[in-house]
């Protein structure tokens, strides 16, 4: 498996991630504390992250595929990026599992 492969999947991540949490804060903010502004910032931040969780979902697609998960392992990591703060520690999981198996080109190999 190539490392761009589980580097993509890793960026998405991180991304989903961190727009969750900013979007779990907005929430507390809008709900809880009548946050002047909150309701902009939580419609900006949840459009991003839906659209973003879509790449996100397939990306780690297609790592599960090319490193043959099974598929209640599949979905786990595609629920990720559901839950606040799940997609960092199932990255870093995922990151150290599949460390092994990822493959750098040849030092001085050309692309054709």
């Amino acid at each position: 498996m190539k490392r761009s492969v589980l580097t993509r999947y890793r960026a998405l991540a991180y991304i989903t991630g961190v727009l969750l949490v900013l979007l779990c804060l907005g929430m507390i903010g809008k709900y809880a504390l009548g946050l002047d502004g909150a309701a902009d910032f939580t419609k900006v931040v949840s459009i991003a992250h839906g659209w973003l969780y879509v790449v996100y979902l397939v990306f780690a697609f297609d790592l599960g595929s090319k490193a043959k998960w099974p598929v209640g392992k599949q979905l786990w990591v595609l629920l990720a990026g559901t839950i606040p703060t799940a997609a960092f520690f199932v990255e870093r999981k995922i990151s150290a599992e599949l460390a092994a198996k990822v493959t750098d080109p040849a030092p001085g190999a050309v692309k054709a």
